[in-house]
Formats: C-alpha cells, structure tokens, sequence
C-alpha cells in the first residue's frame, strides 16, 4: 500500500482532484463525481455531498443577492424586464462556480473523515 500524504480539503476542492492523491480528477462532468480515481484507484462511489453544496450555496446567495435586489429596486425602480436582463446572468453565475468547489470541498471532507463506505481503508 503506498503512503498518500494528506491533502488540503480545500485545495483538493478548488482543483477537483482526487481527495487522496491530488493527482486523479474528481468529477468526470460539470457535478458528477468519478466511480474512482484513475492515478490511485480510490473507490469514490461512496463520496457523494448530496444536496449540502446547493444548500450553501442557496442560503448564501440568496443572503447576498436579496438585499443587492432591494437596493436597486428602491433605489432605481428599474422595469420587470431590466430586473430579469441584470440578475438571472448574476444568479446563474454566482450559482454555478461556486457550487463545484463546494461539491470538492464536502467531498474531500468526506473522505478526511472517513465517513462514507465507499473505500474500507482510506489511509
């Protein structure tokens, strides 16, 4: 068994490498992760973060992006139309980035603290 030397859970997230190696990708799509690792083998069926990053991501934009609405609004009573032209673009994109890296730091985070099934002996 070789000695894999521990990895930074957010450095292993921000890069989607493998939360073992560092080497192997995490993801094979956009959000999906790998079956396993091709660099060190590990099993990542079992490493899933499941509705976590959509949660952090909701409650944090949405803490964001309310009050960034409301200002505008009542600031500048823009029309519907230039409401929906300025923040559906915002609300995709700060969506979407960040929600990668979460997925990678829950499941690098995951395997840390060995709490899924998917690999017996993760050292």
């Amino acid at each position: 068994m070789t000695d894999w030397p521990p990895q930074s859970s957010f450095t292993i997230g921000l890069a989607g490498k493998c939360p073992r190696c560092g080497k192997g990708d995490l993801f094979r799509a956009f959000l999906t992760v790998r079956d396993g690792c091709a660099v060190c083998g590990l099993d990542l069926r079992g490493h899933d973060a499941g509705d976590g990053p959509a949660v952090f991501v909701i409650l944090g934009l949405g803490a964001l992006i309310v009050p960034l609405v409301l200002w505008v609004e009542f600031s500048y009573e823009p029309p519907l139309w230039l409401h929906a032209v300025i923040w559906i673009p915002v609300i995709l994109v700060a969506t979407l980035v960040p929600l990668r890296i979460i997925k990678g730091v829950l499941v690098a985070q995951q395997y840390k603290h060995r709490s899924t099934t998917g690999d017996p002996d993760p050292t």
